[in-house]
C-alpha cells in the first residue's frame, strides 16, 4: 500500500477520501487554490499545496501544477476524485509516464469509454444492449432528419463529446429533428470544440439506473448492484438510491453481467460506473460509462459495506479483489440528496456567501436508521463563484425503502443552514409526494411534478397547528423570562393563556397551559387538548418537540413583531398577539409593493460577464441586457419591456449581490 498519496480535488471528495486514507494510514496532501486556502480539506490533510488562482483553468486543470505537487510532496500516486481531471485519459497517460500512480482505470480503457461513438460501439461489441440509433458521424440536418425518420419519433440528438446535458435535444417531429441538430451541434462546439452529433431512440418512461464495477489488474471483475438516479434536475441528479425501487433480481443480475462485460471489453481496473436507460417494460440500453468515483457512491457503500475508496487504492496498489461476485450483498435501503447552494424558489439559481450557520444533523442513529455526511465545509467557510455549488451529500440507510425515506425526512428537519439560500426545502417537498414514496419515478418526474418551478411547500393543517403551538410556547416562556428581574421579590408575572397567533395575516385563536419543558394547547377550530414537550430554551435556533406523541424538530427566529418557524419545505412568520392586538393588525391596511418595472435586478450573486447596453440606449423587450455568471452558470438578464437605459449601475467584471440594481430605465 502507498504511504502517501495526493488528492488532485477539493471539497467535499477531498474530505472523503482522506478520511479513508486515514483510517488506512496512508497520509495525504491536498491541493488547493486562491480561493480554498482556508478550507475543510487542507485543515483535514497531512500536507496541502498552493498550485494557483481560484478559476480551475489557473488550479486544478492545470497538468503541470498537480505534477509539480506529487514530486514536491514525495507522494507515490493521485486519486482525481471526480470532475476536474478525473476522466482526462492525457492525464492519466502523463502520470504513467512520469512513475506516479493514477488512482482510476488505465489511460485506454478512459479514451475508450470517454467518447459516446465510441463507447457504444465497443458496448455493440461486447453484447451489451444499446439504444436503436445512428452512430456514425452525421454530416448535416437533412442527413440527420433522414436518419430521425427511420429510427422512428421521438428521437435524442446528443453530441459526442457531451455531458450534463449539453449538446442534447429531443425531437418529436422531422422539424425538431432539424432545429435540434443544429442547435445540439453549435452548443457542442461552443462547450466542447467538437461537432459531431449522433441520434437514438427516446426511451419511453425513462429510468436512469447505472451499475456500479469494481476491477483490478489481474482481471478479476464484479458488480456491485445498482443505483437508481431518475430524479434529476437539468439532467443533473437531485436523489440517488440503492437499490433500484423497480428493478427484479433478474433484470439488476442482467445488467450487472453486461456491465462487467463492457468493463472487461476495455480492460477496466478501478471502480467505474455504467450507466443504463431502463423503460417501462425494464428493457435496458448501455448509456455510457463514467471512468471514475461516482458522486453518489456512498449508498452503494451503504448496502454493500464496501470502501469504494479503500478499493480504488488496493486496485492501484496492484492489490486483487478480496471479494468476488457471490459475496455481493443487499443489506436494506440507502438514498442520498445533494444540498447545494442554490435558490429553488428562484429557479434553483447558484447562491454564494458566508454559512453564518452550517448544523448538519448529527451521524449515526436516526428514527430507526442510519445518517451519514459527507461534505467539505463548515460553519464560517464561504461557497465562492468558482466551483460547483454542492454543499453536502446527505445519506441515509434503513432496513428498506420507507425506513430510509422516513430517515432522510427526520435528517433533513434537523439542518440548518443560514447566510445562503439552499436547496432543503425542495427536496423535502419531493419527498413528502406520495409518487415519489411509492417509486413510481422516471427522469421526467421533476418537470411533470413541478412544471412551474418550486414556489414552495404546502403544509397540512396538523403541521400548521405544530408551528403554530411551537410559536405559541416559544412567546410565553420568552415573555415570562422578561418579565422577571435578578434581584427581585416578585417572581415573573404570569402570562395570559389566550393569545392569538396571527399565521400571515390569518388569525389562529390558541389557549395555553404550560410550564418550562410542556404545555397542553387548544385550538378553536377543534377544541381538543394538543400536548407538546421540548427541551428548547430561547436562543437555541432548533427546537426538537413532541407534539401529540410525534416528534418534530424546526427552526425558529425570532423576527420583527413574531418568529420565523421552518420545517422542511414550509416556512411561516407567525406573531403570537392579544386578542386585542390581533384586532388591530387586522385593521392595518397591506403594504403596497414598490414599482420596480423600470429596474433590472441580478437574479443571483455572481460575477458580471458583460453589459450590452449604454446610457440613452433604446432597448426593446426580450433584448440581452447583461450576463451574469456564479458556479459554472452564465445568466443572460433580458429587459422585460421596451425603454430607453437611464442608468448602467454594473460594469463587466464587478461581483454584484442578489436584487442588486443593475440597469435603470427612464
Amino acid at each position: 500500500m502507498f504511504s502517501k498519496i495526493l488528492i488532485a480535488n477539493r471539497g467535499e471528495i477531498a474530505c472523503r477520501v482522506i478520511k479513508t486514507a486515514r483510517r488506512m494510514g496512508v497520509k495525504t496532501v491536498v491541493v488547493y487554490s486562491d480561493a480554498d486556502a482556508g478550507s475543510m480539506a487542507v485543515e483535514m490533510a497531512d500536507e496541502a499545496i498552493h498550485i494557483g488562482g481560484s478559476p480551475a483553468a489557473q488550479s486544478y486543470l492545470v497538468q503541470d501544477k498537480i505534477v509539480a505537487a506529487v514530486k514536491q510532496s514525495g507522494a507515490e500516486a493521485v486519486h482525481p476524485g471526480f470532475g476536474f481531471l478525473s476522466e482526462n485519459a492525457s492525464f492519466a497517460k502523463r502520470l504513467q509516464d512520469e512513475k506516479i500512480v493514477f488512482v482510476g482505470p488505465n489511460p485506454h480503457a478512459i479514451e475508450a469509454m470517454g467518447d459516446k461513438i465510441t463507447s457504444k460501439k465497443f458496448a455493440a461489441e461486447a453484447g451489451v444492449n444499446t439504444v436503436p440509433g445512428h452512430m456514425g458521424l452525421i454530416a448535416d440536418w437533412k442527413e440527420a432528419v433522414k436518419i430521425a425518420d427511420s429510427i422512428g419519433y421521438p428521437v435524442m440528438i446528443k453530441a459526442s463529446a457531451g455531458g450534463g446535458g449539453k449538446g442534447l435535444r429531443i425531437a418529436f417531429n422531422a422539424g425538431e429533428a432539424k432545429e435540434g441538430f443544429e442547435g445540439a451541434r453549435a452548443e457542442a462546439i461552443s462547450s466542447f470544440g467538437d461537432d459531431r452529433i449522433f441520434i437514438e431512440k427516446f426511451v419511453d418512461q425513462p429510468r436512469h439506473i447505472e451499475i456500479q464495477v469494481l476491477g483490478d489488474k489481474h482481471g478479476n471483475i464484479i458488480y456491485l448492484n445498482e443505483r437508481e438516479c431518475s430524479i434529476q434536475r437539468r439532467n443533473q441528479k437531485v436523489f440517488e438510491e440503492a437499490p433500484s425501487p423497480f428493478l427484479t433480481p433478474e433484470t439488476r443480475k442482467a445488467m450487472g453481467e453486461q456491465a462487467v462485460a463492457l468493463a472487461r471489453a476495455v480492460q477496466y481496473d478501478s471502480a467505474g460506473t455504467v450507466e443504463f436507460i431502463v423503460d417501462g417494460k425494464r428493457d435496458f440500453f448501455f448509456l455510457e460509462m463514467n471512468t471514475r468515483l461516482q458522486v453518489e457512491h456512498p449508498v452503494t457503500e451503504m448496502i454493500t459495506g464496501y470502501d469504494l475508496v479503500e478499493q480504488m487504492l488496493r486496485v492501484a496498489a496492484g492489490e486483487k479483489l478480496a471479494m468476488k461476485q457471490k459475496d455481493v450483498r443487499i443489506d436494506g435501503w440507502a438514498l442520498e440528496s445533494r444540498i447545494y447552494a442554490e435558490d429553488p424558489y428562484r429557479g434553483f439559481l447558484p447562491s454564494i456567501g458566508r454559512l453564518k450557520r452550517m448544523r448538519f444533523p448529527a451521524e449515526g442513529k436516526l428514527a430507526g436508521g442510519t445518517v451519514r455526511i459527507d461534505t467539505g465545509v463548515r460553519e464560517g467557510d464561504e461557497i465562492s463563484m468558482f466551483y460547483d455549488p454542492m454543499i453536502a451529500k446527505l445519506i441515509t440507510h434503513g432496513k428498506d425503502r420507507d425506513a430510509a425515506i422516513a430517515t432522510h425526512v427526520k435528517a433533513l428537519e434537523r439542518l440548518e443552514v443560514q447566510g445562503i439560500q439552499d436547496n432543503s426545502p425542495f427536496l423535502a417537498a419531493v419527498l413528502d409526494q406520495k409518487r415519489f414514496q411509492s417509486g413510481k419515478i422516471t427522469t421526467g418526474y421533476i418537470k411533470e411534478e413541478f412544471p412551474d418551478g418550486f414556489h414552495g411547500a404546502t403544509t397540512s393543517p396538523e403541521v400548521e397547528k405544530v408551528l403554530v403551538a411551537a410559536a405559541t410556547y416559544a412567546n410565553v416562556l420568552l415573555r415570562t423570562r422578561m418579565s422577571g428581574i435578578s434581584g427581585r421579590i416578585e417572581p415573573a408575572r404570569p402570562q395570559r393563556k389566550d393569545w392569538v397567533a396571527l399565521v400571515g395575516r390569518r388569525p389562529v385563536p390558541v389557549n395555553i397551559t404550560w410550564q418550562t419543558g410542556e404545555a397542553e394547547i387548544e385550538f378553536a377550530d377543534d377544541k381538543k387538548a394538543h400536548t407538546l414537550a421540548t427541551q428548547w430554551k430561547p436562543g437555541m435556533s432548533l427546537m426538537e418537540l413532541v407534539f401529540d406523541n410525534q416528534a418534530y424538530a424546526l427552526s425558529i427566529a425570532i423576527a420583527n413583531e413574531g418568529y420565523i418557524v421552518r420545517r422542511l419545505g414550509v416556512e411561516a412568520h407567525i406573531k403570537v398577539c392579544t386578542p386585542a392586538q390581533a384586532e388591530l393588525h387586522a385593521r392595518l391596511p397591506e403594504k403596497q409593493k414598490p414599482d420596480t418595472s423600470k429596474l433590472i435586478f441580478s437574479p443571483m450573486p455572481g460575477l458580471v460577464v458583460s453589459v450590452a447596453v449604454a446610457v440613452g440606449q433604446e432597448v426593446k423587450s426580450g433584448e440581452a441586457v447583461c450576463i451574469v455568471e456564479a458556479m459554472k452558470m452564465q445568466n443572460i438578464i433580458r429587459a422585460e419591456a421596451d425603454g430607453i437605459v437611464k442608468a448602467v449601475n454594473a460594469a463587466a467584471g464587478a461581483s454584484v449581490a442578489a436584487d442588486e440594481v443593475l440597469v435603470e430605465f427612464a
